[in-house]
C-alpha cells in the first residue's frame, strides 16, 4: 500500500471543514481472471466503463514503435460479430460511444442500454478483426499527424525536452510511433500484440452508472468467459538520467519561441504527492493565474499569454518531469529564462507568506471534489486507484493533507525536488544554443 505523510493540527485547533468524495465501489474477480470494480450510483442518467490494460506503449518492439497505440485505436473498428458500421447503428441511438486508446477502451451509454455497451466491449476485448482497410486509414492518420508535428515548433520543441529528460526510454518518444516505425507496422503485428497482452490477467474494468453490481459481473462472466487468462504483466525497473543541466535547439522561421524548461519528476507514490501538488499551484498551476509563474511573466512583464509550470500533472508508475513552458517572442528568451530560475530559486529561499498559500489551497481543496459526479470521471478515478494503489480513503485523505501543508513544508520540498542548477532547456523557434546558453549563464549571476 502506499504510504502518505502523516500530519497534525496545534493542540486545540479544529480540522476545518473541507468537501470531500466518496466513490463507493464493489470489486470482483471475473472467472477469466479480469478484476471487476463497480460504483453503482441510482439515477445516474449515464453509464461509463473503462477496460484497462497494463502495459501500454512500453511494450513496443523495436522497430515498431506506435504499435500498442495503433492496435488499441483500432480495437473498436470492428469484430468478429460486428463491423464498424454496425457498431455504430447500435450505439448512436442510445447515445453511446466507444473508444479505444494504447492502454484499452472507455465508453459510456444511457444507463438502461449498459448491456449493450458492455456486450460491444466484450467483444473489442476479445476478437477485433483489424480489418485491413481501416488499418490503411489508421496509418495514414497517424503519418499525416507526424507530418504536420514535423512542422510544428511546439510539438518539437516538447519531444525534444522529453528526450533531454527521459533518453532512450520509451517516455522520451511519441506513444504514436515514428514515420518509419508507423510505415512497417501491419494487421499481423496488431493481431499478434493483442493475443499476447490485450488478456485477462492485465484488465481491470470499471463501470460506473444506475447500475447492479451483481448483475454487471453476472454479464461479464458470461460474454467475457472466452476470454484468454495470459500472463500478468511484469513491471520493469528503468534507470532514468539524474538531474543535469544541457540545451537543445530545434531551428525554426517562425516569429515565436517555444521554452520548455526543467527536469525529471516524481512518481505518484512520492510521499511528498500532497505537498507538491499545493507547490505547483502556488509556482505555477494556480487558479485565474495568480500563480507565481503567471503573475511574473505574463502579467507584471508581458512575455506571453501562455505559460505555466508544474511537476505533478505528469507524475505516474514511471516518473514524470517538473516542465516550465512559455511561448514568446526571440527578444524575450532570456528575460524568460532568467524569471523562471529566479522564481524557483525563489520558493526555495524563501517561505511563502500565510496568506499566498491560503488562496491556492482554498481554491485546490475546493475544486477537489468537482468533477466526480461524472460516471467516465468515477470510472477512471477507480482504475487510477487501483494501478497507483491508493488507500480506500485516498479521496477523504487528500484534502486533508493539502490543508495541512505548510510554508515550512513548501520550502522542504521544493529545495528537494526543484533543480533549478540542473535544467534542461528545449528551445524551438528562431533562436541560438548560443544565445541559450548565455541566458543560463547570467541567470546565475
Amino acid at each position: 500500500m502506499t504510504s502518505v505523510p502523516s500530519f497534525e493540527l496545534p493542540v486545540g485547533q479544529r480540522a476545518p471543514a473541507l468537501p470531500t468524495q466518496t466513490i463507493p465501489c464493489e470489486r470482483f474477480r471475473l472467472r477469466c481472471g479480469a478484476l471487476l470494480l463497480v460504483s453503482a450510483r441510482s439515477g445516474m442518467p449515464i453509464t461509463a466503463v473503462e477496460a484497462h490494460i497494463g502495459g501500454g506503449p512500453s511494450l513496443d518492439p523495436a522497430g515498431l514503435e506506435g504499435l500498442a497505440f495503433l492496435t488499441g485505436g483500432l480495437t473498436d473498428q470492428g469484430t468478429s460479430t460486428h463491423n464498424e458500421s454496425a457498431i455504430a447503428n447500435l450505439l448512436e441511438p442510445a447515445g453511446g460511444e466507444i473508444r479505444g486508446d494504447s492502454t484499452g477502451l472507455n465508453g459510456s451509454i444511457v444507463s438502461s442500454e449498459w448491456k449493450l455497451l458492455l456486450g460491444l466491449m466484450a467483444e473489442m476485448l476479445i476478437e477485433p478483426t483489424f480489418p485491413a482497410p481501416k488499418v490503411r486509414r489508421q496509418k495514414e492518420r497517424i503519418l499525416q499527424r507526424l507530418h504536420n508535428e514535423s512542422s510544428d515548433p511546439r510539438q518539437q520543441g516538447a519531444m525534444a525536452f522529453r528526450r533531454q529528460i527521459y533518453g532512450d526510454h520509451w517516455l522520451g518518444r511519441p506513444a504514436y510511433g515514428s514515420v518509419e516505425s508507423v510505415e512497417c507496422i501491419e494487421p499481423r503485428h496488431l493481431r499478434a500484440h493483442h493475443r499476447k497482452h490485450w488478456v485477462a490477467s492485465r484488465a481491470i474494468i470499471a463501470v460506473s452508472g444506475d447500475v447492479d453490481p451483481q448483475a454487471v459481473k453476472s454479464f461479464l462472466d458470461r460474454r467475457l468467459g472466452g476470454w484468454k487468462k495470459g500472463r500478468p504483466l511484469i513491471r520493469r525497473e528503468f534507470e532514468f538520467p539524474s538531474p543535469r543541466q544541457s540545451v537543445k535547439v530545434v531551428r525554426a522561421k517562425r516569429k515565436q519561441v517555444h521554452l520548455y524548461l526543467g527536469h525529471l519528476g516524481i512518481r505518484r507514490s512520492n510521499p511528498d504527492y500532497p505537498a507538491l501538488v499545493v507547490l505547483d499551484h502556488v509556482l505555477g498551476q494556480g487558479p485565474g493565474f495568480t500563480d507565481r509563474i503567471s503573475r511574473r511573466l505574463r502579467d507584471e512583464l508581458g512575455l506571453a499569454y501562455t505559460v505555466s509550470a508544474g511537476m505533478t500533472a505528469s507524475a505516474g508508475l514511471s516518473p514524470g518531469t517538473f516542465t516550465a513552458y512559455i511561448g514568446t517572442s526571440p527578444e524575450h528568451v532570456t528575460t524568460a529564462i532568467h524569471h523562471f530560475l529566479l522564481e524557483l530559486r525563489r520558493i526555495q529561499d524563501e517561505l511563502v507568506p500565510v496568506e499566498e498559500l491560503r488562496i491556492a489551497k482554498d481554491y485546490l481543496i475546493g475544486s477537489f471534489s468537482m468533477g466526480f459526479e461524472r460516471a467516465s470521471r468515477r470510472a477512471g478515478y477507480l482504475i487510477s486507484a487501483e494501478v497507483h494503489e491508493h488507500p480506500a480513503d485516498n479521496l477523504q485523505r487528500l484534502p486533508r493533507l493539502f490543508e495541512a501543508v505548510t510554508p515550512e513544508d513548501l520550502q522542504r520540498v521544493s529545495r528537494e525536488h526543484l533543480f533549478p542548477e540542473r535544467c534542461c532547456l528545449s528551445a524551438a523557434g528562431p533562436v541560438k544554443i548560443a544565445e541559450l546558453r548565455r541566458a543560463i549563464a547570467q541567470a546565475r549571476c
